[in-house]
């Protein structure tokens, strides 16, 4: 609609707000712990990753001084990358130590989230303590990784390698998995990296180039999602241009919200859109932002929505449990799962009805 689009010309001037809701904003910091702490942590997550996922490398008991002073073995997500559940998780634009929304999604959704997906800019330091604290409570860490002002001719021609360098190792230092997605949405106007501001090849290149780097590093941690969003009425842009490749992503993730402009329905909302990605690849397919927003209708969209997921084959579905004004106008759009008595129950029912909620971590 052209109504959009007019939107969406204002949001690229300060990237605050985008269609689905969520601002691009670097997290707040968290002062560091000290040496002592870092390295209890680090030691800590090892040895549960070793017991609860089956880890090589593992001893008994009476190797627990040797694990002190041994550097831990490079963790590998191959054994993630086909779950045998479908995930439930939770995206919000604070960072990884701030908690709340993932216990108030817990009370919501009636189980704690196996996901919590957190915005990070270009430039920005990986909070390995951080990802840390939230693999150790169950969530599998998710970064959206947001190029703000960064042209993506610069990243693919390199021009920034040492960050891309500097980050891969902070990656590496954490020792746990990560969800990594660079730059998504590539294909909304609304985004500086988007149509109209920066051609698909220009994506695509530097997409590998971030890649190659963490593959040169050896980084074994990190779990590629590319992440488009759905082609709607104000992203029509084809999506074929914008893929790496089979050999650069590890899952496809979808982003597509339930909103006053587009999203009746997953057959409308989602539904094109998959049968356009699987003409050139078959990853595994993880939504990785919906919500539905408040209306009349919002207890029968949730519910289709989960049925829908899970007819679709998905992995799982990261929700945005937030109020926030429709980009381009002050209409207030409330995502959250609990505006009603029924939109609730209706959340609670059907993510279990369809076995949402795949527990990476402690139960």
């Amino acid at each position: 609609m052209s109504g959009r689009l007019a939107r969406h010309r204002i949001l690229v001037a300060n990237l605050a707000a985008r269609p689905n809701g969520l601002p691009y904003m670097a997290r707040n910091r968290r002062s560091g712990c000290s040496a002592a702490v870092v390295l209890t942590a680090v030691v800590l997550l090892v040895a549960y990753a070793c017991s609860s996922r089956g880890g090589s490398g593992g001893g008994g008991s009476s190797d627990a001084a040797a694990t002190t002073s041994t550097p831990a073995a490079p963790f590998d997500v191959a054994p993630l990358l086909h779950p045998a559940g479908r995930m439930l998780g939770v995206v919000d634009d604070k960072s990884p130590w701030q908690y709340d929304i993932v216990k108030a999604f817990g009370t919501q959704a009636g189980r704690a989230p196996d996901i919590r997906e957190y915005y990070d800019s270009w430039g920005d330091d990986f909070d390995a303590e951080g990802n840390t604290f939230l693999w150790q409570h169950g969530q599998l860490p998710m970064l959206s990784l947001v190029p703000s002002d960064t042209a993506l001719a610069d990243i693919g021609g390199g021009y920034d390698d040492a960050y891309v360098r500097k980050l891969a190792r902070q990656v590496a230092s954490y020792h746990g998995p990560l969800v990594l997605s660079f730059a998504g949405e590539m294909n909304g106007p609304w985004n500086s990296w988007g149509p109209g501001h920066a051609k698909a090849a220009d994506f695509v290149a530097a997409w590998k180039h971030v890649h190659d780097v963490f593959r040169e590093l050896k980084v074994t941690n990190v779990i590629w999602a590319w992440s488009p969003h759905v082609v709607d009425s104000g992203t029509k842009a084809k999506l074929r241009p914008y893929y790496p490749g089979d050999a650069y992503v590890d899952w496809v993730g979808l982003i597509g919200y339930y909103g006053p402009i587009d999203g009746a329905a997953f057959s409308s909302l989602f539904t094109p859109t998959l049968k356009e990605i699987a003409r050139f690849s078959d990853k595994p397919v993880l939504i990785t932002e919906t919500g539905v927003a408040e209306s009349s209708r919002k207890e029968q969209q949730v519910r289709d929505l989960f049925k829908g997921a899970a007819k679709a084959g998905v992995i799982g579905l990261v929700w945005y449990d937030q109020r926030k004004d429709w980009p381009g106008s002050t209409q207030m759009m409330d995502w959250r799962i609990d505006t009603s008595l029924g939109s609730q129950a209706a959340f609670r029912a059907e993510s279990q009805r369809y076995g949402f909620g795949h527990p990476f971590g402690k139960s």
